[in-house]
């Protein structure tokens, strides 16, 4: 059967966590069956990595603040998710299912694919959304 996405549900959750008020940080999208919903939300990177297990496949959308001593900012990740006991088959469709995430997530400035918790340390993100980001300063702040 086809993956289908709620998209009216999913994009609210996405622009949950675009909205500068309200300490959402993170969401992610889950399969209900052969339908992707929006799944938990929350505002620290830690309660993210939380749902990261290793007998689930998802998708987040997850903002950080990121920059150098002379500009801070804040920049998106799309996280795919796929953890270490999932089936080949369904390792196999996660990449035709997240054309359908970012038919709602389209303002990213990274997307990274993790199947190991490690590369879910919070700094390596942080560095590859920096590497992502353009100018940095850091080396002239002496």
């Amino acid at each position: 059967m086809a993956t289908k996405i709620d998209k009216e549900s999913c994009r609210e959750a996405y622009n949950l966590v675009r909205d500068d008020t309200n300490g959402i940080s993170w969401v992610t999208f889950k399969y209900d069956g052969s339908i992707i919903v929006p799944g938990e939300q929350g505002s620290s990177y830690e309660e993210f990595v939380t749902t990261c297990t290793d007998d689930i496949r998802q998708f987040a959308y997850i903002r950080f603040t990121t920059g150098d001593a002379l500009s801070k900012r804040v920049k998106f990740a799309l996280i795919t998710w796929i953890g270490e006991d999932v089936s080949g088959l369904q390792r196999a469709k996660i990449g035709t299912d997240k054309t359908l995430v970012k038919d709602v997530v389209q303002n990213f400035a990274k997307e990274l694919v993790i199947t190991d918790h490690k590369d879910l340390d919070e700094n390596y993100i942080k560095g590859e959304l920096k590497k992502a980001g353009g100018a940095n300063y850091d080396a002239q702040t002496e």
